[in-house]
């Protein structure tokens, strides 16, 4: 909560994260696509969130191609982690632009308190990992966004993900990833890996820190956090989970509505006042209200 805890004042969130990179097993690292996300991952007892640009996208009404600007996304990112003060993996997408804009991006992001980002080899307008039709820029290229994002940081962990698998095969993939190392990457994401063997064969070929994508109703199969930490994976995120949760629940919420005419009948299935009030911390706020006001 913004006015109690000040670690995010005594250590920078890229520290902070990195910290969690060097503890003993696999970081899992939820979506959160708002601050009351956050709040119910933090209650939950996660240490670290992941901002997805498709997850943030949807709940703006966009489709997923890079449509959504970066003012847009650092402002969420800015909210998430007032509300939160968890270390937040932010998806930077192609870098909005090139190795410049890269910068800016990345400067941008660590002036709103984000701990790491990722940025990806696609050119735009991108498409979700999981789809088919994905173009790659040149190595070379994508190379110097990296170098560019190094540069630009101050704490800020740098994760170079590939699309390559699906473009240019595992040695293309592979290929990249050793130069986006060499560039200064701090960590590397494979997405779309479609087989179990593919998770393996990537984290035996590479020597460095890797993040899984375990997203539901794409490309990859489903593994759990104990798998990939046994396949050698440093991080996992569940991108979209809690929006396509929150949505569904939503959808049904509403067509019911519009059957009852009346939202009585639903009351179960909703997060009562005092769990909500309680998420917020209102008795804090009321009470340093009347504190500041000399009602004590």
């Amino acid at each position: 909560m913004w006015l109690k805890d000040k670690n995010s004042l005594n250590e920078s969130a890229g520290k902070r994260f990195g910290r969690l990179l060097a503890q003993d097993g696999i970081l899992m690292i939820p979506g959160a696509h708002n601050a009351l996300a956050a709040l119910l991952a933090k209650d939950a007892g996660f240490n670290a969130l992941y901002l997805s640009g498709g997850a943030l996208s949807a709940s703006m009404g966009l489709a997923d191609l890079g449509i959504m600007t970066m003012e847009e996304l650092c402002a969420a990112a800015r909210v998430i982690v007032r509300s939160s003060d968890l270390p937040l993996l932010v998806d930077g997408d192609t870098g909005y632009g090139e190795s410049m804009n890269v910068m800016r991006l990345v400067r941008e992001l660590e002036q709103a308190g984000a701990a790491a980002v990722h940025i990806e080899d696609q050119v735009l307008p991108k498409k979700c990992g999981h789809l088919s039709g994905k173009i790659l820029v040149p190595a070379e290229e994508m190379t110097r966004k990296v170098k560019a994002a190094v540069s630009a940081r101050r704490d800020l962990k740098i994760i170079a993900r590939t699309d390559a698998l699906a473009v240019e095969g595992m040695d293309g993939l592979i290929d990249r990833c050793r130069c986006y190392l060499d560039a200064g990457a701090d960590a590397i994401f494979p997405e779309a890996l479609t087989s179990e063997a593919l998770f393996q064969e990537v984290a035996e070929k590479l020597d460095c820190p890797l993040l899984a994508n375990m997203t539901e109703f794409g490309q990859s199969p489903h593994l759990t956090a104990a798998q990939l930490e046994q396949y050698g994976y440093k991080m996992v995120i569940w991108p979209v989970s809690s929006l396509r949760i929150a949505a569904r629940a939503m959808e049904l919420f509403y067509r019911q509505l519009a059957e009852d005419e009346d939202a009585q009948q639903q009351l179960d299935r909703m997060l009562t006042r005092k769990r909500l009030y309680e998420l917020l911390e209102y008795d804090h706020y009321q009470h340093l209200d009347a504190t500041l006001a000399g009602h004590k």
